[in-house]
């Protein structure tokens, strides 16, 4: 018997024209497009060409005319200015995005130019993305705080016309001043943009550059709203950059039109939410996640989206995720696993939550890496709603692999995000192109055309989309992900393709191992990569971060994860090695750079990453791999 998730995704692959375009009548269309998919230049496949819209419309305008103007919005919650919350209903929102487009329209800014929003948490940097939306303007979001070389890559890339940022950014309770970065980054830039707009913050004060910077504020004071633009479906909405093998950061292209469409219809069909429901992705504007699930998906569904400026532990405690739950009646939230296991790691057993009336709440939605099983299980143990794993990637903008909660709930397998995505064709194929047998490990890829939302090419860059994405698979769109379907149709995120791991001419998946090790009762987290090994290739090695309050002699834990591999996965995966460590190195996103500490383990030439979160961690990775005869102690 069939239900609606097989009846959607069914429909999605045999007739995409026909399930899309029916789903995008939910959406309001200045011009009906022309054609639904049009695959007249593949691989380039673009979708509703012809049509016009305005995204900004569709988050804002739409609601204040139909009955939501009063209804919240988004919600500000920072405890890390001393427990801010400022809340903007569907009009103030509006009439504030309206202004500040004007003020970009004041300062030259028009269609198709672009702009750089280099901004903390903080509602403004969400109405300076709607803003560009409304006027047809490129926004390039980059992590407030990123490093000089760093923004000044994107600067040269994108070549902004303006600079939107903030005089600084708060990290728990250490404020990073933004203007030296920027000012160090313009400096480095062959392209130079004609002007900056800063928000003063009152934890510091920037200094202003004449005749290049404007104050936000005096720029308000003075500025006329401007209405929506009509945009081509087509055209471009923003550009976010995701880092390259080449070092390079890849501009990943979101359109307008099937941005819009796909991502309206995830938040019933995906999420489970209906309009008026508060929504929380506990993530950061900087990435993929903040674009889609704080600024713009909650609100074409017309739902209220919480924008946090604050971390999972200490702002101030374990407890503060619970403490916005109640406050806010969130019913569903997002995040990363990470998050859950610092949380874990702080308070293991669940005492803050007690604290507080989660009854709002509904689901708790994982992703941005594999969620290892013991912490899915401690979660639903601890808050007692369905936690959902789900896979997605910069590039998709939204989930390739989900238990599509809204069509129909299956039972949930620790280990795998449930079932491809209506509008996901995922093969998982071997080195010949050819699908592999179920259970068996191969590169997961999608089969052209992606559905709506996904990446359409790279900024300025269309050969190098090609060659990145879809050359080594032909037909298809490569994940860089490895894993497995099941028998029940279930997919299994295993690791990146260059994390399975030969030991001795077995293909192992590091993820397996990580399994088992997270399993261990001291383990808060870990992470599991395969360093060089003359005689087998590879071998795996084990880094463990404990939980408080631990005592227990390292040693002995380093044994008996050993003695947990051994036993769970064989003497085949030869893990003989661990180590204790406080912490992984992280992306601010959370995921863990395996690739990286890889490089340090097998003493190689490595490149800080960008993204990283705690560069001190390197040092520590280098030291404890010293203590078992790797990194820089391979060189004696």
């Amino acid at each position: 018997m069939t239900n609606a998730y097989d009846e959607a995704y069914r429909r999605s692959i045999e007739d995409p024209e026909g399930f899309w375009g029916e789903i995008a009548e939910d959406v309001r269309w200045i011009k009906k497009w022309d054609k639904v998919l049009d695959d007249t230049n593949k691989p380039f496949y673009r979708w509703f060409t012809g049509g016009e819209l305005n995204t900004c419309y569709n988050a804002l305008d739409r609601h204040v005319e139909e009955g939501r103007a009063d209804q919240a919005a988004l919600i500000y919650d920072s405890p890390v200015t001393g427990n801010t919350v400022k809340t903007f209903t569907f009009r103030e929102l509006r009439d504030e995005v309206a202004k500040f487009a004007g003020v970009l329209v004041a300062n030259g800014v028009g269609k198709g130019d672009r702009v750089i929003i280099y901004m903390p948490m903080v509602p403004e940097a969400a109405i300076a993305m709607l803003a560009c939306a409304r006027i047809g303007a490129v926004h390039s979001v980059v992590f407030g705080g990123f490093a000089s070389n760093e923004l000044a890559v994107r600067i040269d890339d994108a070549k902004p016309k303006l600079i939107i940022t903030a005089s600084c950014g708060i990290e728990v309770s250490r404020v990073i001043e933004y203007m030296p970065l920027l000012n160090g980054a313009i400096d480095l830039a062959k392209h130079k943009p004609d002007g900056c707009i800063v928000l003063q913050r009152p934890e510091a004060k920037a200094e202003l550059t004449e005749r290049r910077d404007v104050d936000w504020s005096e720029a308000m004071e003075g500025a006329e709203a401007v209405d929506c633009v009509p945009v081509l479906a087509t055209d471009p909405l923003y550009i976010l950059y995701t880092s390259g093998t080449t070092g390079e950061p890849k501009g990943v292209v979101r359109d307008n039109g099937g941005h819009l469409v796909a991502l309206k219809w995830s938040m019933k069909n995906v999420y489970g939410v209906e309009p008026g429901d508060v929504y929380w992705a506990a993530s950061d504007v900087g990435w993929v996640v903040g674009h889609s699930y704080i600024v713009y998906a909650p609100l074409f569904h017309g739902c209220t989206s919480i924008l946090y400026e604050g971390k999972p532990v200490g702002t101030p405690d374990a407890g503060a995720f619970w403490r916005v739950i109640s406050d806010h009646k969130v019913n569903v939230l997002f995040t990363a696993p990470t998050a859950f296991r610092a949380i874990k790691r702080e308070d293991p057993d669940g005492l803050l939550m007690k604290d507080y009336d989660l009854s709002s709440f509904r689901y708790l939605f994982l992703a941005g890496e594999r969620t290892d099983p013991d912490t899915l299980h401690w979660a639903e143990e601890k808050i007692g709603v369905p936690v959902i794993d789900h896979w997605w990637q910069t590039e998709t903008g939204w989930a390739i692999a989900a238990n599509c909660v809204g069509l129909h709930q299956f039972p949930v397998k620790p280990g795998s995000p449930t079932k491809a995505a209506p509008g996901w064709n995922v093969r998982i194929l071997n080195a010949e192109n050819e699908p592999v047998k179920t259970g068996d490990i191969g590169a997961l890829c999608v089969k052209l055309p992606l559905p709506p939302s996904s990446l359409p090419t790279l900024w300025n860059a269309d050969d190098r989309f090609v060659e990145s994405y879809l050359k080594e698979f032909p037909g298809h769109y490569k994940t860089a992900d490895a894993g497995y379907r099941d028998e029940d149709g279930y997919l299994y995120i295993m690791a990146r393709t260059d994390d399975i791991i030969n030991v001795a001419g077995h293909r192992l998946s590091t993820g397996g191992m990580e399994e088992v090790l997270a399993n261990h009762p001291d383990v808060a987290e870990c992470a599991v990569i395969g360093v060089a090994d003359d005689l087998k290739g590879q071998l795996p090695v084990g880094f463990l971060v404990l939980k408080a309050g631990v005592t227990k002699d390292h040693t002995e834990i380093v044994s008996e994860v050993v003695a947990m591999v051994r036993e769970q996965i064989g003497p085949v995966a030869a893990f003989k090695q661990a180590v204790v460590v406080n912490g992984l190195p992280k992306t601010r996103s959370g995921k863990i750079l395996r690739g990286t500490m890889q490089k340090i383990a097998d003493n190689e030439e490595y490149k800080m990453p960008a993204t990283i979160d705690d560069p001190a961690v390197l040092d520590e990775m280098d030291e404890a791999l010293q203590g078992i005869g790797y990194a820089s102690a391979r060189e004696g």
